[in-house]
């Protein structure tokens, strides 16, 4: 009996949890979905290509809302179970608070795991794919792309100019600057043009201008009527290299391992040439931090379980349970933000970031302690 109750309440706090996980995590992927048009709009890229690189940062959104959508799922069964006195059945078939406490605490190491897999690999690894999505996607929606009156530099080596679009799509007075070398660029002046799709390639057509090239401080010159600018295979002017948070984290152990001389044979093999940007002395904070934000922050989710099982210290008969109940609430928010804010005291060296680790491991100590006083469990082990 004691397994089925056990089973019952724990179904239910999973099951609440991933509702609100899920449903958290999509409506704030729709606001920033929402945000990501303009990489159709600006950019110029194409739909699936938005969708893609907005569905790869999915994870990521998953991993931010896990610890507030953990805390508040477990909050609300325990609240619901007391209030519909529906823990009164564990303590007649003789189950202890604190035996209820450490069930708990075990599947909180659990679902610790779960995150530190999720910040560690699959987060880093979507947001590396996303990257790679842009870097390696074309400019499609030249259409777009071009704003009357300014100059459209996003495309790289290229600047784009119109003094105006009527609703044919037509271009008036088009200025283009392509960077065709390190001393050689190429200015085009047109009268008109029009974006024009021949075969699979996006035209475009050109009339009446002028087009100058400079070739190492050599320039000519030609005139034309008509003339066709090939705007397949464009890049977006964006930046190539990969940013920390999009870094595998066996190549940031192995940037360490390189960096003190290790010599840890796990890592040698480990190619962290691409990162190399990012491993350096001077940079040595914001490699502590990423990896503070995959392996410790997640440790936190012990601690925002073990808050929101104090809900059982009190019965709702007690006086002051409601107030009790908002001041366990607010204080695991405030643990979440702490868990957060804690990325700000993170130092340049290893000795000067071990109290930063230590702290939640002595948070669930202390918490933990607090509950075994309350139930007094080293004399008499009562509910």
């Amino acid at each position: 009996m004691e397994k089925i109750l056990f089973k019952k309440i724990l179904a239910d706090c999973l099951i609440f949890f991933l509702i609100s996980l899920i449903s958290a995590s999509i409506v704030v992927w729709v606001f920033q979905a929402v945000n990501f048009l303009d990489i159709m709009i600006e950019d110029g890229r194409g739909y699936l290509v938005y969708l893609n690189y907005t569905l790869l940062n999915f994870p990521k959104i998953i991993s931010k809302i896990l610890p507030f959508a953990l805390f508040f799922s477990f909050f609300y069964i325990l609240t619901k179970y007391e209030i519909n006195n529906e823990l009164i059945i564990f303590w007649s078939f003789g189950i202890n608070k604190i035996q209820l406490i450490n069930f708990f605490i075990k599947i909180s190491f659990i679902l610790m795991i779960i995150q530190i897999l999720f910040t560690s690999f699959f987060v880093p690894k979507s947001q590396e794919i996303s990257r790679t999505l842009m870097k390696d996607s074309n400019v499609d929606l030249l259409e777009d792309f071009i704003k009357p009156k300014k100059f459209n530099d996003i495309i790289k080596n290229l600047t784009i100019y119109a003094e105006e679009k009527n609703s044919d799509g037509l271009l008036k007075n088009i200025y283009l600057k392509k960077d065709t070398g390190e001393k050689s660029f190429q200015i085009t002046f047109s009268k008109s043009g029009r974006f024009v799709l021949k075969g699979n390639s996006r035209i475009l057509e050109l009339y009446d201008g002028k087009t100058i090239n400079n070739i190492n401080n050599k320039i000519s010159t030609f005139n034309f009527e008509r003339s066709d600018f090939n705007l397949t295979n464009l890049d977006s002017d964006i930046v190539v290299v990969n940013k920390l948070q999009e870094t595998s984290t066996l190549v940031l152990f192995s940037c360490l391992n390189n960096l003190f001389s290790l010599k840890l044979h796990v890592f040698k093999n480990i190619d962290f040439s691409s990162s190399a940007h990012n491993c350096s002395r001077d940079g040595l904070g914001n490699l502590y931090k990423e990896l503070y934000k995959r392996f410790i922050i997640p440790i936190y989710i012990p601690i925002l379980i073990l808050i929101s099982l104090m809900t059982i210290m009190y019965s709702k008969e007690n006086l002051n349970y409601s107030k009790f109940r908002l001041l366990i609430f607010l204080f695991g928010l405030s643990m979440i933000i702490f868990s957060e804010t804690t990325l700000k005291f993170i130092e340049n060296t290893f000795s000067g970031n071990l109290k930063m680790i230590i702290t939640p491991l002595i948070i669930f100590i202390l918490i933990y302690l607090l509950i075994l006083h309350k139930f007094k469990l080293k004399f008499l082990g009562k509910n």
